[in-house]
């Protein structure tokens, strides 16, 4: 049966690019760790990597089994700390990823509740406009808005919420989809279509098609609609503010945009880190 340590002695030759780097990476002699990478190789009967005067590189057979060796050792991790864990105490240090906007108005609030529960797990939270790979990137959950794309993780929906076409005071007279069409538009990249609902109960799609403005980010465009360049689509909870200071107005308000998920994704792993778990159900919650 190969060691796992063996495994773990090739994950960080390829890592570290080089035999010294690794034997520096995990404490040993470059002596140890070529002998116990080429004990590796003939324990599979494969050759992993080739190797000259200057440097390492995998073969077919080498990359397709570091793509295995490390979620191999993953799992191995977190089944050890799996069982090491206690359910009352949790530590460590859980790694979480979302939008700029969503951070502020709903997880940094929730995780400075969570630190209260566990004052002994750290918490790393990540903001980006753009997905963050969980994998290559080593985050432990990410918090997605809106319609959930086809993925490897898996994913829990944790709530939902309205959506509102808004737009500066200017625009308030814009009364149905059609007239919507005749104006500028703000698109969100990710947001390129959405189901909509006319006062009749009609269900039409809404497109942004041409846009005066798009960006990443809905703060972004959440300013431009401010300074009135054009009608965005935006979550009710990030414009409410504006809504109630007349900073923005409702347009189409008796028309009613499909609401947007709110889920955490994770990887998929077979044995779920209880910070994780112990966090998406404080998120649920």
């Amino acid at each position: 049966m190969v060691s796992l340590d063996r495994f773990d002695t090739f994950k960080a030759v390829v890592e570290a690019g080089s035999l010294t780097a690794a034997a520096d990476l995990l404490g040993q002699t470059r002596a140890v760790v070529s002998f116990n990478l080429k004990r590796l190789e003939a324990e599979l009967g494969v050759t992993l990597l080739t190797r000259n005067t200057r440097q390492l590189a995998l073969t077919d057979a080498g990359e397709r089994f570091y793509l295995r060796c490390t979620r191999m050792l993953e799992e191995a991790r977190l089944a050890v700390e799996e069982a090491r864990s206690e359910h009352a105490q949790l530590k460590g240090t859980l790694r979480i990823t979302t939008t700029v906007e969503y951070a502020l108005a709903v997880v940094a609030p929730a995780v400075e509740a969570f630190r209260r529960l566990h004052p002994d797990l750290n918490i790393h939270l990540s903001t980006s406009s753009t997905h963050a790979d969980l994998i290559s990137e080593r985050f432990d959950v990410a918090i997605r808005l809106g319609r959930l794309l086809d993925s490897n993780h898996r994913a829990v929906q944790l709530s939902t919420f309205d959506v509102f076409a808004v737009a500066a005071p200017q625009f308030a007279g814009v009364q149905n989809l059609d007239e919507l069409e005749q104006v500028p538009r703000l698109g969100h990249g990710r947001l390129t279509e959405l189901s909509v609902t006319d006062p009749v109960g009609h269900e039409h799609q809404y497109r942004a098609g041409p846009t005066a403005l798009v960006a990443d980010s809905a703060a972004v465009l959440q300013a431009f609609a401010v300074r009135g360049h054009g009608v965005a689509i935006l979550p009710q909870w990030l414009v409410q503010e504006d809504l109630e200071a007349g900073r923005l107005v409702r347009v189409l308000a008796d028309h009613r945009f499909a609401p947007q998920g709110v889920y955490a994704m994770y990887p998929d792993t077979r044995h779920l880190p209880l910070k994780v778990r112990a966090f998406i159900d404080f998120m649920k919650g």
